[in-house]
């Protein structure tokens, strides 16, 4: 087994005196949710303007439909007109990539085309890696994430491990060699999940906070994100991300608790928080 790092630390350096605070780039993931009506959306708005409404109230989304299918280019071409000018949107990789791992070449050439349109208007900032529970570490799995990095070369990727064998040095050093981004999580504190660590190997920061359902969490489905996080949880993040933007240029919170639109809540909680930083 891999020596375990030092995951209190956000790297191996200090930070610099004069090095200035990153940035804080808080948002959701996800954006066109039926049960945010009333909550965040308009009863009566058109799914297709949620993009539009979504963007006057936060810098950030994580577009997660690419996960489920990989889409015509001309949707993503589509989501360009919607974000305006210093708006980051981040896309989940297709289930293919993290699950099934194998036969990728016509979804990767595919999944490129897709995001092309993104990529060319540079208003895509990164790709998220999500790999399931079962994708434990091994060297083999470790082989696999270069893979996904050679396979998109132009855009930063960043990855997130469900299962905390892989919180070690090992996988430390090949990500910040290979410039992946570390995904740092927020979930139940159950067997075999991640902890509530805080740590970057690329000048970018990335957490995603996917609530504390433990009774729900191994049944799966969107009860699994159904949690509203208290005042107190947030502020123990907001010390976190303090640390992490000392060390980084950039950082990304992306609330996942999205059942019923607690992440809007809790994300709108959470600039109000950090609105100093």
């Amino acid at each position: 087994m891999p020596d375990k790092i030092q995951t209190n630390n956000t790297s191996d350096s200090q930070p610099k005196a004069d090095r200035p605070i990153g940035s804080v780039q808080i948002g959701t993931s996800g954006y066109s949710f039926e049960d945010w009506r009333g909550s965040f959306y308009p009863d009566k708005i058109d799914k297709g303007k949620m993009l539009d409404y979504y963007v006057q109230h936060f810098p950030t989304v994580e577009i997660n439909s690419t996960y489920y299918g990989i889409p015509h280019p001309r949707v993503m071409a589509n989501l360009i007109k919607k974000a305006p000018d210093g708006f980051d949107s981040l896309a989940k990789l297709h289930q293919s990539f993290t699950h099934r791992r194998s036969d990728l070449e016509t979804d990767r050439k595919s999944f490129s085309e897709a995001i092309l349109p993104l990529v060319e208007a540079g208003k895509l900032s990164g790709l998220l890696a999500q790999f399931p529970y079962s994708f434990k570490y091994s060297a083999d799995n470790l082989d696999y994430t270069s893979i996904c990095r050679e396979a998109f070369p132009n855009v930063p990727l960043f990855v997130e491990f469900r299962h905390n064998s892989w919180v070690n040095r090992t996988m430390y050093e090949r990500l910040k060699g290979e410039g992946v981004g570390y995904v740092c999580v927020d979930e139940p504190q159950l067997d075999g999940l991640l902890k509530p660590d805080v740590f970057a190997t690329t000048e970018t920061g990335y957490i995603r906070l996917h609530g504390r359902n433990a009774e729900s969490w191994w049944t799966g489905g969107s009860l699994r994100y159904d949690y509203l996080y208290s005042n107190d949880e947030l502020q123990e993040w907001n010390a976190k991300v303090k640390r992490l933007t000392a060390k980084v240029n950039k950082v990304y919170v992306l609330f996942n608790n999205c059942h019923q639109g607690k992440a809007v809540s809790n994300a709108r909680q959470f600039v109000e928080m950090t609105k100093y930083l």
